[in-house]
């Protein structure tokens, strides 16, 4: 598909290397003929400066002084002045002349010889930059690890990059267990089109397809399916790029990949690492010495030579969105990257998100899923307590927070293994209400909600810390209050005395486990945050998915149907016991895990918001801040552009942002513009334009512009 007519996305159409040079009064002033000699070929060197504002988003030309000729190469870290300040930037190309019209500042020096900033990185990044209305430096930040000089005098001096050198350093197949990769190859046949997209990466082929894993534990997990995948292309000769939301799928994925390749080919790339052995594993792909990227965020930019294969494991998680601007997702990255190199692509997941279905249903990506036979016999079996049958057996059971059905699926599932439970919310009581008048209870100085942290503690307010031991309903006057939701804390506490002797293991916050062992426990665990048990699960019971699918977001369904798969794949399938216990009322939801059809409901998603013309049917951009901003950037941009605007509108409905407007304060604002995707390309053109424009000029304040968010709905 050479058009990207079925992406949802719109490919950049020039690169900064192209864009014209418009530097008139910018870097040039205290630079004359009589400056140091310039070098004698190419004497322009092409820059782009770090800075994050907008106006300043393009090159601005330097002159080359001849003792840096040599290692002012395009990709190199420089230091220039710019402004009367020094600054760093990255040499984008060589040029012979300048079209500046006067004489040219030249490079104070060169940071780092090390060409850091390759060709299709920075292609990549000028088309992330235009996709999101973005700067191409913020976009390079993320990308572009910070220096460590140490590694680079290493690098440039021939040493090895390895903390250990690698014996199996020469050959493709690790020492590894073959057994393990054997049986995800064998998992990999069972699923429709499975072979022949794994023959056509060992082939030298570009196949592109979104697979849906039946299973998240053992050698016939999603880790294991990727790692074939990766295999396959590897034995094409050519390199990969694995991206993960978080370090506990990293670990998992990192196992896998070395047990069918050696150690030394796969660099991991992730922040929490640190700074150094992040920079190591950039410099290693940058160098060549490692074909396989695997990591979180910043991975989709590593610089992997001789591509072959960009893989995105669960596209639904939110931490594949970078939280600093352009706000870009990792799935529209490795999208891009997939086009502009002509490479592979592999998203995965247990289901699918409604972005993917738009794929499949285009035809850009094949549908890799297993056939029914299959999926009754790798699934479990799954019980809705909430159904005409369970209701008529238990009345209560609509009510009751643990169900008969549940109770008696954990009673039986500890005489076998571990059972899984899936709670809502972390802490103890989250939230709290008025014991009379059941009005939620909240902080008498800002408004927020209050909660308790123990079965001792006393009352104190989520947002603000403040006690509040005297506290009083402003609705009725009451003083009691009563537990409104149960966190982990408190749910575990009550499956302790309703499972005497059994252990209870938690999992939440900012005490996330990444596995557990066999035994027979309780595990209660908040949604994204199950642990993996390497036998699987005998049972799970998903508790709180009314809660999950009231929240007042667009994609609360998708999303508590994605959270519902992944934590059901690691239940043991039903052939060994293995069930799944789900309190919910909503039937459609409930419907796609019963049958175990993600792609049914991301089909019936789709459908919905094409009629409605809502994402991903559209794209959006939401414009926040101060209300004369806002209404000052809309305009602008209806000058260019016409867009379906909704909005503006408060971000916060809070009683504190409601007393903020009746006391004539400024509460921030959102504007909500829907894009066609035949528009996308101008759209965000004209967008980064008019903030260019407002930067430059200073005439209103700062406001935030996000493409795509899946939290403005």
């Amino acid at each position: 598909m050479s058009d990207g007519s079925l992406l949802p996305f719109a490919m950049a159409s020039s690169s900064p290397s192209h864009q014209p040079s418009l530097l008139q009064g910018f870097p040039s002033r205290g630079s004359d003929v009589g400056g140091p000699p310039l070098a004698a070929s190419d004497p322009v060197a092409r820059v782009l400066i770090e800075s994050s504002l907008p106006h300043l988003d393009r090159p601005f030309d330097y002159s080359v002084p001849a003792e840096l000729d040599g290692t002012a190469l395009a990709g190199v870290r420089v230091k220039v002045r710019f402004s009367g300040q020094e600054l760093n930037g990255y040499v984008l190309e060589r040029m012979e002349s300048s079209v500046a019209g006067h004489a040219l500042t030249p490079l104070l020096k060169v940071v780092s010889a090390v060409p850091v900033l390759t060709p299709a990185l920075l292609e990549l990044a000028s088309s992330v930059a235009a996709r999101y209305a973005g700067t191409l430096s913020d976009v390079l930040r993320t990308a572009i690890p910070p220096r460590v000089a140490r590694l680079e005098k290493q690098l440039l001096s021939g040493e090895s990059l390895l903390d250990e050198p690698d014996e199996h350093s020469g050959s493709v197949q690790g020492s590894g267990s073959q057994g393990s990769a054997s049986q995800a190859q064998a998992a990999w046949a069972s699923y429709t089109n499975g072979a022949p997209y794994l023959q056509h990466l060992a082939g030298g082929g570009s196949p592109r397809a979104v697979l849906t894993a039946t299973q998240g534990f053992g050698t016939a997990g999603w880790p294991g399916l990727v790692a074939s995948a990766v295999a396959a292309v590897r034995f094409s000769g050519r390199g990969a790029v694995v991206v993960v939301p978080d370090y506990r799928d990293l670990d998992r994925m990192e196992a896998a990949l070395r047990t069918v390749l050696p150690s030394g080919d796969i660099a991991r790339l992730t922040a929490d690492d640190g700074p150094t052995p992040r920079y190591r594993s950039y410099l290693r792909l940058l160098s060549g010495a490692a074909k396989v990227a695997v990591g979180t965020r910043s991975a989709a930019y590593a610089p992997v030579r001789d591509l072959g294969l960009v893989v995105c494991w669960d596209d639904g998680d939110d931490l594949h969105i970078d939280q600093r601007a352009p706000y870009a997702h990792t799935r529209e990255i490795l999208l891009l990257r997939s086009e502009q190199e002509s490479v592979a692509c592999l998203m995965a997941a247990h289901s699918r998100s409604t972005e993917l279905q738009r794929l499949v249903e285009g035809g850009w990506a094949v549908p890799v899923e297993a056939p029914r036979p299959v999926v009754r016999a790798s699934t479990p079996r799954v019980l809705n307590t909430a159904d005409s049958f369970e209701q008529e057996r238990d009345p209560l059971a609509k009510i009751a927070r643990l169900p008969g059905a549940a109770w008696r699926a954990a009673k039986e599932g500890l005489e076998r293994g571990p059972v899984l439970v899936q709670v809502a919310r972390a802490g103890y009581a989250p939230s709290l209400v008025c014991e009379d008048c059941r009005e939620t209870a909240r902080c008498n100085n800002c408004q927020g909600p209050l909660a308790i942290a123990g079965q001792s503690a006393l009352p104190q307010c989520r947002w603000c810390s403040t006690p509040a031991p005297e506290w009083r309903c402003r609705h009725c006057g009451g003083g009691r209050l009563r537990r409104g939701a149960a966190g982990v804390l408190r749910t575990a506490e009550e499956l302790g005395r309703a499972f005497p002797g059994k252990a209870v293991v938690t999992s939440s916050g900012d005490q996330v486990k990444a596995t557990v062992s066999d035994a027979r426990a309780l595990v209660v665990a908040t949604v994204g945050a199950e642990p993996v048990a390497s036998g699987g699960y005998a049972a799970a019971l998903l508790l709180d998915g009314n809660s999950l699918l009231r929240r007042e977001n667009l994609r609360a369904g998708e999303d508590t149907v994605r959270r519902w798969f992944n934590a059901a794949a690691l239940v043991r399938p039903a052939n060994e016991g293995g069930l799944v216990v789900i309190t919910a009322d909503d039937t459609t939801a409930t419907g796609a895990l019963l049958r175990w059809d993600p792609a049914g409901y991301a089909s019936r998603e789709l459908a919905l918001r094409q009629e409605l013309q809502l994402p991903p049917a559209v794209r959006i951009a939401s414009v926040t801040g101060k209300r004369a901003d806002v209404v000052h950037f809309t305009e602008s941009l209806a000058e260019n552009i016409q867009l379906r605007i909704a909005g503006p509108a408060p971000v916060s409905l809070t009683l504190s942002a409601q007393r903020a407007v009746e006391q004539d304060r400024d509460p921030d604002v959102r504007t909500l513009l829907f894009i066609p995707y035949a528009q996308a390309a101008e759209a965000t053109r004209s967008m980064r334009a008019v903030k260019a424009a407002r930067a430059a000029k200073r005439t209103s304040g700062p406001v935030q512009l996000r493409l795509d968010g899946v939290d403005v709905l």
